[in-house]
């Protein structure tokens, strides 16, 4: 029986490939020589990016890739945004999917199956609604476990990676919702690792209420966690989150459209040098973005990022 693995911790590469190939020279044999241009590295920090899809294609990141491999340039793409809205007429909310989500996710052989094709994770982001309801005010337990089925269950029919949590836009006290509360994120977050299992991620953008309520009832949500992001665009900030490392955080915060590219590539060599796990990116729009893409990818993982339209 193989011993676990801590999912919080990224897989590095053993050095026993090194010692066998030492071992097979010093038998005379001689040993099988890797793609030349492939990489080698799996632990370099993830390229996050969020994607528009009001008014962008999710499968815009297909399109690029490390120079010379077959490895995506981004290792996780967020759909943005699903929404928690709120049934006055049975005090409930409900995970509420727009036309342009609903077209991305139901035209998935195009928008979602090239990405993962490619070892890109995507993940659906979900965010208030200015109805009142959000991840941090669910009433009960039960009502928090009730909405985290409603997310498993798209995951489950589209094919998803799992979910991305955004606390904003939620208006809460709208409709005659409650209050953000202690408990609300930390159950909804336990009820969805319950649902999706430990091989789904689940991650946060550090945000609004649900960040400063990470912590109830001797659990954490850092714990159940695979990452979370720095929301402030252009700036450099670790989110502080009990029970999440370094290699759970991404503190640069990069807008693909709005932060220079002499910033973004300056966040890229922090995030290497200072042993974060993660640099998350947003709106990505159509068209070549490659040489700026470059800046961030290239201090991460020693390799430029190319352009290869489908």
């Amino acid at each position: 029986m193989t011993a676990p693995i801590d999912r919080h911790k990224p897989l590095r590469r053993s050095a026993s490939a090194a010692v066998l190939a030492l071992g097979l020279a010093a038998a005379g044999v001689q040993a099988a020589a890797p793609a030349a241009a492939e990489p080698l590295q799996i632990d370099d920090a993830k390229r996050v990016v969020y994607v528009e899809v009001n008014s962008n294609d999710m499968a815009n990141v297909a399109d690029y890739k490390l120079e010379g491999t077959s490895r995506p340039a981004f290792d996780v793409a967020i759909i943005f945004a699903a929404n928690v809205n709120y049934d006055t007429a049975t005090s409930q909310a409900y995970l509420h999917l727009n036309d342009r989500v609903t077209e991305t996710l139901e035209d998935a052989d195009d928008q979602i199956r090239p990405l993962q094709d490619q070892g890109t994770e995507v993940l659906l982001s979900v965010l208030g609604n200015h109805q009142g309801a959000g991840i941090a005010n669910f009433p009960s337990q039960q009502a928090a476990a009730a909405f985290a089925d409603e997310l498993g269950d798209v995951v489950d029919a589209y094919g998803l990676d799992g979910i991305d949590f955004d606390d904003e836009w939620s208006n809460y006290g709208a409709n005659g919702t409650g209050p953000a509360n202690d408990s609300s994120f930390v159950y909804l977050v336990s009820a969805l690792r319950d649902r999706l299992g430990p091989d789904k991620l689940i991650t946060f953008y550090n945000i609004g209420p649900a960040a400063a309520a990470t912590e109830y009832g001797g659990v954490r949500a850092g714990d159940l966690l695979d990452y979370a992001w720095n929301p402030w665009y252009g700036s450099w900030s670790a989110p502080q989150i009990p029970g999440m490392e370094a290699q759970q955080l991404a503190p640069g915060a990069v807008n693909l459209t709005a932060t220079s590219s002499g910033t973004a590539a300056s966040f890229a060599q922090r995030t290497a040098s200072e042993g974060y796990g993660a640099i998350v990116t947003y709106n990505l729009t159509a068209g070549d973005h490659s040489a700026y893409i470059s800046g961030i990818t290239e201090p991460i993982t020693g390799y430029d990022t190319v352009y290869s339209p489908s």
